[in-house]
């Protein structure tokens, strides 16, 4: 019996081979189907049709084979808008007839504005080479023309890397700096700037003054030679107006200060330029028991210094002095009368 069914069996299948075939020429795939290629009517699916042996199928391909579907890519209708900067926020000019000091937001540096009841402007550094042109825009904006005097603390670039910028766009009459030098480029440009414009460096000791109507304006240090630490070499100027005194120290540190303490001047002040962005090598515990500032500012920015140090700032809070940040409240200015203190900022108080 086998041997007749046998032959009946193979018969049917070489008879339905050629069908077969010509409706599925792929093999079964791993997941038991295939697709149908020609033919595909005949069989009741449409071309492409995936369908397995036991007659169930799919118009869609098996996950494991699956294509993404690829959509096509739109031309964009308009060119994406770049951010804007933020704005410069300039500061306000305030009325003839008090002291002002205005201490630029120029991020990490210094620059620092005074002007006298009398109008007279000075300057005291001009922050790093990348925001000399907003500093010229923030005298711009208070209208200044001419500077009676221009001090550069140390040749450091966060210090004086814009005050070629500011001397080629003003008048300057006098230049002050200590008799300290440095072989960068930013300090080379500096040079250059000050030749430029006809000026030569007044040398800055203790006890040099610029000289200014109605008001006292003295540099307490550098007292001695720092050799080549920059920061300690630091023009120290205090501006006494009647009753009421800023202290600028620049980046002046511990050793600096030392010498002052030494010296046993007069440091009282109402306001203190923290030295050194509030590094933790200045303003000593006993530099500032001697300076009882009311008032302490720091200018910072963005850093990767640690300014201010916490260990600053808890100082300050200790000795109850109020502090104000560039970093956080922008351009800081002081007024003064002689006999009061206040204070506006171009960001607000925290």
């Amino acid at each position: 019996m086998k041997r007749i069914i046998v032959p009946i069996f193979m018969s049917l299948i070489l008879l339905l081979m050629p069908v077969l075939a010509e409706a599925h020429p792929e093999r079964t795939d791993a997941s038991g189907g295939h697709y149908c290629r020609t033919n595909c009517a005949k069989w009741g699916l449409e071309d492409g049709e995936y369908h397995y042996h036991n007659g169930g199928s799919s118009n869609s391909k098996p996950a494991a084979t699956a294509k993404p579907a690829v959509k096509p890519t739109a031309k964009p209708t308009a060119k994406p808008t770049a951010t804007p900067a933020p704005a410069l926020l300039l500061p306000k000019k305030q009325n003839v007839g008090t002291l002002q000091v205005y201490f630029f937001d120029v991020g990490q540096g210094d620059s620092t504005l005074i002007r006298t009841p009398n109008n007279q402007y000075v300057l005291i550094d001009g922050g790093n080479n990348d925001q000399g042109k907003n500093v010229v825009k923030f005298l711009d904006a208070l209208g200044v023309k001419t500077l009676d005097a221009l001090v550069a603390t140390h040749p450091d670039a966060d210090h004086i890397g814009g005050l070629d910028d500011v001397l080629k766009a003003l008048d300057v009459k006098s230049v002050y700096a200590p008799k300290v030098s440095h072989t960068t480029e930013t300090y080379k440009d500096f040079l250059t700037a000050v030749k430029n414009e006809g000026r030569t460096i007044k040398g800055v000791t203790k006890g040099v003054t610029i000289p200014l109507t109605g008001v006292e304006a003295e540099f307490l240090a550098p007292i001695r030679t720092y050799w080549d630490n920059l920061n300690e070499w630091s023009a120290v100027l205090k501006v006494t107006y009647k009753n009421k005194s800023f202290l600028f120290t620049g980046d002046a540190e511990k050793a600096s200060e030392n010498d002052m303490l030494a010296d046993g001047m007069n440091l009282k002040a109402d306001v203190l330029k923290v030295g050194h962005h509030g590094s933790s090598s200045s303003t000593s515990k006993a530099f500032l028991d001697a300076v009882k500032p009311q008032y302490a500012v720091i200018s910072v920015g963005k850093n990767n210094y640690g300014h201010p140090d916490s260990g600053i700032l808890t100082r300050l809070k200790n000795a109850n002095t109020s502090v104000l940040r560039t970093d956080q409240q922008g351009t800081i200015t002081a007024i003064s009368d002689g006999n009061k203190i206040t204070f506006t900022t171009t960001k607000g108080v925290k």
